[in-house]
């Protein structure tokens, strides 16, 4: 084995998925380390640097309520940081994606019940490309500290590529929608689900998002949130759920979906402002460029707004609506006083000294997130 091949870390329990995951990555040109335990993982991670590590939720097969797949995912930052952590599992619940790659620091959460070889193909390289290129002397050691790291979407890229994020759980879809984005000028990112969408959205800003609203087979429109009791929000389905993470960003989102219901359609305009909805019955490809190219030539953000990190923007776009600094703080699952100095930030930014400015100027930008409280009841 040449020396400067890389290594991947399985920790999976189940000798079928060790087999299946093994398999693709030996062909993608990794040396694979296989282990059910957590202590041995650790063993492995202190003995080789390794560029990739699948990691399975729960490693005790008898007990659906371990978790120590989420220790692995911690340790991996202790003892291997240059390693880039996908969470593997078949008990995913959207609080458990959450979890894993906020607190836990994984690049994506994959579940098992949807799992394709092409799609986990696809995963593995962004995965591999997301970390800093391996070293020049072969030597698996020095570990990529990935908060220095260089963005997937710079340094190998023209500053006027766009990138756009390609949600479907239907493989043949995501094949149609990403050739078309790629011939209209556009770098994809495909996702199967919502926890593997909400790790791009963590990494990268998409000029666009083309989302199906059926995902997980869940075709039922939430309702409305003024009819919707508190609360109520863990029902609504993930395709719903990710176009108010895609409004909350302020990136234009075309939904194509099987839903057709006059009433929803209104619902989802209405709702979560999205640019355009398409019909998967009717879908014509010509329609589908036309209106990837509306969004194109609707405008660009204006230059202050580009100057926002994406926490910042997503900070600006809650405070469009009206919301409270709690409220802020809540839907971004941070504290309040990392939400004052991201208001801090953008404050300067934009060169104002009030709530009711920035938001004047991101409307004047055309960053618009819909209905809220009042502006006037809002504090300074």
């Amino acid at each position: 084995m040449d020396e400067k091949t890389m290594r991947a870390l399985v920790v999976e329990d189940d000798p079928s998925w060790q087999t299946i995951l093994s398999e693709i990555l030996t062909d993608r040109g990794l040396k694979v380390d296989v282990t059910d335990k957590l202590d041995e993982a650790i063993i492995l991670m202190r003995s080789a640097s390794h560029r990739l590590a699948i990691v399975d939720l729960s490693l005790d097969g008898s007990d659906h309520r371990n978790r120590d797949g989420l220790r692995v995912l911690d340790a991996v930052k202790t003892y291997d940081p240059g390693c880039v952590t996908v969470m593997l599992t078949g008990y995913a619940t959207v609080e458990l994606a959450v979890d894993a790659l906020t607190a836990h620091g994984a690049f994506t959460c994959l579940r098992k019940e949807t799992f394709t070889r092409s799609a986990f193909r696809e995963m593995v390289d962004e995965a591999l490309a997301a970390a800093l290129p391996w070293t020049e002397s072969g030597v698996e050691g020095t570990p990529v500290n990935l908060d220095e790291a260089v963005p997937f979407d710079t340094g190998e890229k023209p500053e006027q590529v766009r990138t756009a994020l390609v949600v479907d759980d239907d493989a043949g879809w995501r094949a149609i929608l990403g050739e078309l984005l790629r011939e209209a000028g556009y770098e994809t990112r495909v996702c199967n689900g919502l926890g593997e969408a909400l790790g791009c959205l963590g990494r990268e800003r998409y000029s666009l998002a083309v989302v199906d609203l059926s995902l997980s087979g869940r075709e039922k429109a939430p309702r409305s949130r003024a009819m919707s009791a508190p609360g109520s929000a863990g029902d609504e389905p993930d395709g719903y759920r990710l176009l108010g993470l895609t409004r909350a960003s302020g990136i234009p989102t075309i939904v194509v979906s099987g839903i057709t219901s006059p009433k929803e359609i209104e619902h989802t305009y209405d709702e979560y402002g999205i640019f355009a909805c398409l019909e998967k019955q009717t879908f014509d490809r010509q329609a589908f460029i036309r209106t990837v190219g509306d969004v194109a030539s609707a405008g660009q953000i204006d230059g202050e707004l580009e100057q926002l990190t994406e926490r910042e923007r997503q900070v600006l776009a809650l405070l469009v609506r009206g919301v409270t600094n709690q409220d802020i703080a809540d839907s971004l699952m941070i504290s309040i006083n990392t939400v004052k100095r991201h208001l801090k930030a953008i404050y300067k930014k934009l060169e104002v000294s009030t709530r009711s400015a920035a938001v004047a100027k991101a409307l004047n930008a055309g960053l618009s997130t819909g209905a809220g409280p009042l502006l006037s009841s809002m504090e300074d």
